[in-house]
């Protein structure tokens, strides 16, 4: 298993390196078969107004799959504890959901519902970075819409952008703020998206009932 430990407004020292990797290699030793590579992304945050200040992100590649997780506090060893927890309860969710896939061979129900979205942003005031403060890159292989919900909640943020398998077409998938998903299409330039006459899709996504079990 690959660790790499980055840092921004801060210096990897020898002790903190050792505790990542003490803390982190721990979270995910019942997980090794499954995981590729993690990456620790370490900050603290220079304004002063910011609170909490310190920052631990953990990103894990697992089989082709991105399970993120993220911690602030006070303290930056507080931090790698509370993110090591957490990662390993989204690696405990995540090979419980590979594992269930395989037992129960339930398929995905999507239901689909068209409407034009004239408002994506409702109440929220819109504002720009002044600068681009992190560039990320990562690999966009062909998924369905139901894949790409999976990741959007692995990855622990609000949207998930995708390579939509039956389309072809680049979407971004992001939770709605009075509940359920939607999906962002691409608008070509005689107004019409790819089969959907002009229409961005809302999906309400059901996933199927998960058993329940006496696992502790």
């Amino acid at each position: 298993m690959k660790l790499v430990i980055h840092g921004k407004n801060i210096e990897i020292t020898d002790a903190i390196r050792e505790y990542v990797h003490q803390k982190i290699e721990k979270a995910v030793s019942h997980f090794q078969s499954i995981t590729n590579e993690v990456d620790v992304h370490l900050s603290v945050a220079r304004n002063p107004r910011i609170s909490p200040r310190q920052a631990a992100e953990v990103t894990i590649y697992a089989n082709g799959n991105v399970i993120r997780a993220e911690e602030s506090s006070e303290s930056l060893y507080a931090s790698i504890d509370l993110v090591a927890d957490k990662i390993a309860r989204q690696l405990r969710k995540y090979k419980e959901r590979r594992q269930d896939q395989k037992t129960q061979a339930q398929p995905t129900e999507v239901v689909v519902t068209e409407s034009i979205v004239t408002d994506l942003i409702g109440d929220r005031t819109p504002e720009l970075p002044n600068e681009v403060v992190r560039t990320k890159y990562f690999s966009m292989p062909p998924m369905t819409l139901a894949e790409a919900l999976e990741q959007l909640q692995l990855v622990g943020h609000d949207f998930y952008m995708f390579h939509n398998s039956e389309t072809g077409e680049i979407n971004v998938i992001y939770e709605r703020n009075h509940g359920g998903y939607g999906v962002i299409h691409p608008r070509n330039s005689n107004g019409h998206t790819n089969g959907k006459n002009g229409k961005s899709t809302h999906t309400n996504i059901v996933m199927p009932e998960k058993s329940h079990s006496n696992k502790v």
